[in-house]
């Protein structure tokens, strides 16, 4: 298979801080609308990874190729714009605007706040806001002000914020962290409706929301692959027993 097959193609990839190596020569293949899940115990180097590819840490060596597009030397923004998005674990929400003005400053037409405010709204945008609100399940509170919307649909208001932006690669580190356990279960909906047009990286601890979404998953251990494949086959893995599932 050619890295032309894949929207992520990790080769060799290696950061290390001070002589100690977070990720140590990874690679890893994700296809076009997969949806990946890594996970592993603490320090295992699972948010390195993304920090790696969003720009946010220069590896030491290795590549990343998104649809065939080097990105180790690129600087946060391109790789943004190339289409790669990224949640972190605390929302980065503006609380003090209603859930339609966030998707809307969202639109990557006017990327500021001040941008955004004399840019026209468009039908396009309008189109856009709509849709994704129903995507993630906020149809219903566009006129509310983010402040007051609960843990779980703030997370959600954060991920439709990212799909504005209609990235081919979507990054979300730990998103049921903190949520209920019925929105756990809607959080996993959503996740696998959204990757029915791209592909969703996603890095979790909960294994019965892994189970839920995961085409794939892989598995961390010190900065190296463990086992990679289906949850059940992961999930039987001797060595992902021992030094992870087993604690």
């Amino acid at each position: 298979m050619s890295n032309t097959d894949f929207v992520l193609a990790i080769e060799d990839l290696t950061v290390s801080f001070d002589g100690f190596k977070a990720v140590d020569a990874l690679t890893m293949y994700i296809d076009k609308n997969e949806l990946r899940v890594v996970i592993g115990p603490n320090g295992a180097g699972k948010t390195t990874v993304l920090d790696l590819i969003c720009g946010k840490t220069k590896s030491t060596s290795g590549t990343i190729k998104f649809k065939n597009k080097e990105l180790t030397k690129l600087p946060e923004h391109e790789i943004v714009r190339a289409g790669v998005g990224r949640k972190f674990q605390t929302p980065s929400i503006y609380e003090n605007l209603t859930v339609y003005q966030n998707l809307e400053v969202s639109y990557p037409v006017g990327r500021s706040v001040w941008g955004s405010l004399t840019f026209k709204r468009t039908t396009a945008l309008q189109k856009q806001v709509y849709k994704i609100a129903a995507e993630v399940l906020l149809t219903e509170h566009l006129q509310m002000e983010a402040a007051l919307l609960s843990h779980g649909q703030k997370q959600w208001l954060e991920i439709g914020m990212l799909l504005m932006q209609d990235p081919e690669l979507l990054m979300l580190d730990e998103p049921v962290a903190g949520m209920s356990a019925k929105e756990r279960d809607q959080t996993a909906e959503l996740l696998n409706r959204i990757c029915k047009n791209r592909s969703v990286l996603v890095i979790e601890h909960d294994m019965e929301f892994v189970k839920k979404i995961a085409h794939k998953v892989t598995v961390l251990h010190q900065g190296k692959i463990l086992a990679e494949g289906s949850m059940e086959k992961v999930q039987a893995d001797e060595k992902v027993i021992e030094v992870y599932l087993g604690h």
